[in-house]
Order: structure tokens, then sequence, then C-alpha cells
């Protein structure tokens, strides 16, 4: 009966669909289509909510439909917006945002649709000419002193999807409490309050000119040029994955004084179905397949590629035998804090107020560098929003030196407000020419990483719920770990259990302690005996839900490596046996 009723909720919008003249004749067919199939699950997926402007912005399968992304959800965004923004800054003479957008289907003209409703509403509007990264966009907002800022990315989902990223006047993705009250404005918009029709004087194209600002500045994270002029030889070989990476990335390696760069040609084509992969996401091998076969039959030193909208950068290496492997976001991390740090140090240009973020499910190793070099360290939520926050309250304070999450992102400076693959790639080709000025590769880095602070092994593990099936099983299955929280662990007793829905944390004895967190966010963590760390989100952007395990191990030398990984894998399989995993 319940399902009935969805199914009459979901025709009656579709109707209002697939007559009304405020949507275009593709749009009213798409619907017609759905409300005559006699399978109701794809016009229950599209219809059943409105797609969510949630604070992270838009993220979802393009098509038509209330929860699709399509020109109208992504004009009530848009309209949204802009009412806020005419709000929040009545008093300046001229509002004016960037808009960018990276290379999936329709993101140009979500893109385009959006300047000309920012302009519609008496907004100025940079538009990038192009495709570009998410970092530069963010960089623009900062450097043309902007309101805000948006870029039309679905960052590394699947094809179908894509999204809408809203950043405000610091260049970083909007927080509280601007988030709330753009999330009501949007709320409030009907497709009839969209203004389509834009004002083209108020349109402004931008590009190579923000280009080549945006790579000096990056040009200035360089820590040793001089090692890299001995090294300018190193074999690089890198993929853009069919995104925006291509348009700076090499530019960017070329300009800091690497020669021997080498990219995958097939993937240096800009598509929106990414032909080459089965997903363009460097966390997964899979997509690094052609990136590694070229890098074998050049013996490159090493293998770097960044996600659509090049603010993620996945890596591969050679280890001490010599195969290739492939160097995941906690290493990464650690990696570059390391160098960092140690170099940083080694130039005397440590003042002694550095600090350097991480969010609360990366590797606890980074907390164990920041202690051992008696240096500052935030932990945040998931996203780089929350970095970008812990930098601007720490702005003439502190100084930023480098924040990372274990999702791939990393961001060395403080210009851009969002994780950076052109800052990242252009940073690690010179880690890897500084080891390789000492003999050594980035596996060896690695290895010292490890033998100096410890080591431990990281794994997520995605599980997929997709539609309202999904998102349903999701919720049911926080509520019981939230409300049935486990006492030991893969036989490690729980020592401590941290509940951000609620923003309490409990010890072995169930005595309750409040968490000193901005606001509260669902995600559970379990800190067992051995140092084992848990933690459980849904995504606030895929149909899925995340557990990500640390446990730790004993790591002497280099050549204990194998077997602190092979004991570490056993304890993870037995952490996902009682997990239910």
């Amino acid at each position: 009966m319940e399902n009935q009723e969805l199914i009459k909720q979901c025709e009656a919008v579709a109707r209002e669909w697939s007559t009304s003249t405020l949507f275009d004749d593709a749009t009213r067919a798409e619907v017609k289509a759905m409300l005559d199939n006699p399978d109701k699950t794809p016009l229950i997926d599209a219809f059943y909510r409105s797609l969510e402007f949630g604070t992270g912005g838009l993220r979802g399968i393009m098509g038509a439909g209330t929860n699709r992304m399509n020109i109208y959800t992504v004009g009530a965004a848009t309209q949204g917006l802009a009412n806020y923004l005419n709000a929040a800054f009545k008093d300046l003479d001229q509002i004016s945002v960037v808009v960018g957008h990276d290379c999936r289907n329709n993101s140009r003209l979500f893109a385009e649709t959006s300047a000309n409703i920012f302009s519609a509403n008496g907004i100025k509007v940079y538009l990038f000419d192009d495709m570009r990264p998410t970092p530069e966009m963010s960089f623009a907002i900062r450097h043309l002193g902007c309101q805000s800022g948006i870029i039309l990315t679905a960052s590394h989902n699947p094809k179908e999807y894509n999204g809408y990223k809203a950043y405000w006047d610091d260049g970083a993705q909007v927080l509280a409490p601007h988030d709330k009250g753009i999330i009501d404005e949007v709320n409030k918009v009907g497709v009839a309050d969209i203004k389509f029709e834009g004002n083209p004087a108020l349109i402004e194209v931008i590009g190579k000119e923000i280009d080549d600002i945006y790579l000096e500045q990056v040009k200035t994270l360089s820590i040793d040029p001089a090692c890299i002029a001995r090294q300018k030889d190193l074999k690089i070989v890198y993929t853009p994955l069919h995104g925006t990476g291509m348009m700076l990335i090499p530019q960017s390696l070329k300009l800091w004084g690497f020669e021997n760069v080498h990219t995958v040609p097939e993937q240096m084509v800009k598509s929106g179905d990414f032909p080459t992969v089965v997903s363009p996401n460097p966390e997964n091998g899979e997509a690094l397949t052609m990136a590694l076969n070229l890098a074998r039959s050049i013996d490159a030193d090493i293998v770097m590629a960044s996600d659509p909208d090049a603010d993620r950068v996945g890596m591969a290496c050679k280890n001490n035998k010599g195969e290739w492997v492939l160097v995941d976001g906690n290493q990464t991390c650690m990696i570059f804090l390391y160098y960092i740090i140690m170099n940083r140090k080694a130039q005397g240009k440590m003042k002694g107020n550095e600090f350097i973020v991480k969010t609360i499910v990366t590797t606890e190793l980074i907390k164990a560098i920041a202690d051992k070099n008696n240096m500052e360290m935030y932990d945040c939520y998931t996203g780089f929003k929350w970095i970008a926050r812990e930098i601007r309250l720490n702005e003439g304070i502190r100084q930023y030196i480098g924040g990372g999450e274990e999702s791939y992102g990393f961001l060395a400076e403080d210009f851009v407000r969002d994780k950076d693959a052109v800052s990242a790639c252009s940073l690690l080709a010179e880690i890897c020419a500084w080891a390789k000025d000492q003999g050594k590769t980035l596996f060896d880095v690695l290895m010292d990483v490890y033998t100096e602070y410890g080591f431990a092994l990281n794994k997520t593990i995605n599980v997929v719920r997709p539609g309202k099936a999904g998102a349903d099983e999701i919720k049911a299955m926080m509520e019981n770990f939230r409300t049935n929280r486990p006492q030991a662990i893969a036989g490690s007793p729980v020592v401590c259990t941290k509940d951000y829905g609620t923003l309490q944390q409990y010890d072995a004895e169930g005595n309750a302690a409040a968490l000193d967190m901005p606001e509260k966010s669902n995600v559970l963590q379990w800190f067992t005996a051995d140092g084992t760390k848990i933690s459980v989100r849904p995504s606030g952007t895929e149909p899925k839900i995340k557990f990500y395990i640390e446990v730790k191990g004993q790591m002497a030398t280099a050549a204990d490596y194998d077997k602190a990984q092979a004991e570490a894998l056993v304890k993870i399989d037995s952490i996902k046996a009682d997990l239910g995993l």
C-alpha cells in the first residue's frame, strides 16, 4: 500500500513536468516515457524526492526529474544562491562570482545556464572559457575578489553523475551559517522563479590569464628547485583520466623544471564518457592501468593521475622488488607532510608557528608526525571545506604548511582553499627528484616514514546501496551501530567510541564526555586497545556507506614491511567479519 502511495505521489509531480510549458520539449518527452513505463522504478528514483541542495551542493544522476541533475535543479540551486548573495552583500556596488566546470556531459550547459541566471539577477560572472580544475576556480574567487563561486563537477563519480559545488568569498566550500541560509533560499525556488534569460553585459569570459597567475603561484611551493635541476630528466607518467588536469598539470610540471613528462595519449582526450576506464577515480587501481602500462614500457620513475576535476591525485611507484605498487591516500598524505617538514627544517624555514590538518578518518600516523616534530595538528570532519576552515581560523596566527585526507586529496598552499592535484602532482614530482638525488625511490621514502613514525595499514570499504531502498538501508545500519555499540572488535576491547552525530564520546565503561566539534555529523568511530581505529559514515555525495579501518603493526626496518602488512591484512579480515562486511 505504501509503495502504491509513493507511486501516486511521484506520478502527480511527473505529470506536472510532462505537461507544463515551463519545461522544454525533451524534458517533457523523457518524463512522459517514465509515466508510460509499466516498471515504475525509474519514475520513483527520478521523482521520489527533490535532489537535495546540501552543505556540499548538489550531486546526482543526470536526467529529467526532481531527483536528477538537469537545468531545472541546477537552475533552482543557482537562483537560490543568487537570492542569498543579493541579500548577504546588498551593500556592495557589484556582487561577482566565478563559474567553472569539468569535462562531464552537460557540465558546460549547466555552467552557461548558471552564468545566465546569476547575470539575470544582477551578479557579475567570471565564466571560464573551457573546463578547468576545481582548485583553480577556488583560486580565482580570491584572486578576483569575488563573493562566491560554483563548479559543475561530480568529481570522481561514474559518468552518469554530475554535481554542483558552491564556494564562499574565501575560496572554500560554503560553511555555516551561509550553507543553511543558501539551502533555505534554494528550497523556496520554484521553476517559475528561475531567471534563465541572462545579461551578456555581466558575463566576462576568463581563461589563460588566470591560468598563468595560478601556475606562477603554484610554482612558489617548490622547496628545492636545485634538486629538480639535477633530476630534470626524472621519468614521469601522468594521466588526467579525460578530465581537467590536462589543462594545467603538464604545464605546471614543465614550469617546475621537469623535462621528461609522458602523458597517456588515449586519456588526454576530453570526454564525459570516460571511455578508457570503468570509473574515473584514481583511488581505483583499474583507472591507472594504461598509465602503468606506459610506465613499464619506458621504465618510468613515477605514475600520477588526477580525477576529472583535478583535485584528487592517485599515484604508483616501484617497490624494492621493482614491482609497480599503488600508493594510497593515507600514504600520499604522510609522504607529502614528511617531505615538507623535513626539508623546511633542513633549509631553516621553520618558524615554530606551523600547523598541519587532517580529517578524522585519515591515518593517525599524521598525528605521530606532528607530535614528534612539536607541531600543531588539527583534526576536522571529512571534506576540504573543514580543512579550509582551520586555515581561515589560523590566518595571521599560524602558518599552514599542508593538509590532507585519506580520499587522495592534499593541499600544500593557502592561496587555494580546496584540495589541489595541480600543486600535489608538481610537489610529488619534486619529492621523487629529491629521493632520486639520494639514490632512493618514492617507495623508500614511504619506508622511511613507517620506520620513523610507526606502521599502520588503512583499508576503506564501500558498501553501495543505490536508490530509495538503499538510502533506507544505510540509515538503518547507522542506527543499529549507534544503538548497539560494539564492546570488542577482532578480539580487542573497544576503549573509546566517538559519536559525532550526538557529539558524545564513551569510554570502555560507558562514561560519556562531550566532543568538541563545530557541528554534528553522522559519523561513528571505535578505538580499540590494540590501536585499531574504525570509522563509519554514509557518503554525502554517493549512495554508499563507508568503513575506514586502520590497524597498527610492528616495523623496525624496511625489511619488516611485508610481514607487517600481511599481519595487518589478517586483522582487517577479522574486523570485517565482526562488522558483518
